[in-house]
């Protein structure tokens, strides 16, 4: 299974949505260097697709990539086949599946306008386990073998 990277996304403070910067440098171990998140235990990078977001526009049209304050955007991959464990390459860097999910303790904007939010339900959390270069365009693809919790 393989999709594609739509955006890489940072924002310089916690709590406010990502703008796609198109590529970005994955550190091990922290995260995309230079975003707010950068380095928050195993919730280094995060992830949603473009699908789920999509699904969402139909309440709130001038949703994008990064809205919903997620690192990478992707497309034609289902992220919803992932268990914890699993990992990906995303261009250069290799990421673990480290939580699925996670509960929005502000109500972000959207969930404040449509009442809903797809982040607790469908974004992703990984750890990087080899940095490098992803950028859109680059290919997103599941690597055999589970280590997390082996």
């Amino acid at each position: 299974m393989s999709g594609k990277v739509v955006a890489v996304c940072v924002s310089e403070s916690k709590g406010t949505p990502k703008t796609d910067v198109g590529e970005g440098f994955l550190v091990v171990e922290q995260g995309i260097e230079g975003d707010a998140h950068s380095g928050f235990m195993h919730r280094q990078i995060s992830m949603l697709s473009m699908e789920d977001i999509e699904t969402m526009k139909a309440a709130l049209p001038d949703l994008v990539p990064g809205s919903f304050a997620e690192n990478i955007t992707v497309k034609g991959f289902d992220l919803s086949s992932l268990a914890i464990g699993d990992r990906l390459r995303v261009g250069e860097a290799l990421l673990e599946l480290s939580q699925i999910g996670k509960e929005c303790h502000t109500k972000c904007r959207v969930h404040q306008i449509t009442g809903d939010c797809i982040m607790p339900k469908k974004g992703l959390f990984f750890r990087v386990i080899e940095g490098g270069r992803v950028a859109a365009g680059d290919l997103v693809k599941s690597v055999t073998g589970k280590t997390l919790g082996a």
